[in-house]
């Protein structure tokens, strides 16, 4: 594993990229562009995806015993707090498309 500080913001900025493709979906799917905001959505998981197998790693191997995390506790936990955000915009977002879908139907 490289330096904590490098793994830590690997994983702000693969999950600050996906939730930025979860709120563009959003906007998508408001102006009814469903295929552009399922795009961004499979664009943001992937993105999503890769924070989460770094963190992942990260957690098993403090729990095994090959990392402490010492001083960059604090860094991590707002690694850890942008990789939640992330998820839940993820999830807001599908709901969302599926709303503007059903919106849109209904108007056209």
């Amino acid at each position: 594993m490289d330096n904590l500080e490098t793994v830590a913001f690997q994983i702000i900025s693969n999950v600050g990229s996906a939730r930025s493709c979860y709120i563009s979906a959003i906007g998508a799917a408001r102006e009814g562009k469903r295929e552009e905001a399922l795009e961004l959505m499979r664009e943001g998981k992937e993105q999503f995806v890769e924070g989460h197998h770094i963190h992942l790693d990260l957690l098993s191997k403090s729990a095994e015993g090959e990392l402490d995390l010492g001083a960059w506790g604090m860094l991590m936990m707002h690694a850890e707090d942008q990789l939640m955000s992330a998820e839940a915009f993820g999830i807001l977002a599908e709901e969302f498309i599926e709303l503007y879908a059903l919106m849109h139907k209904k108007e056209g």
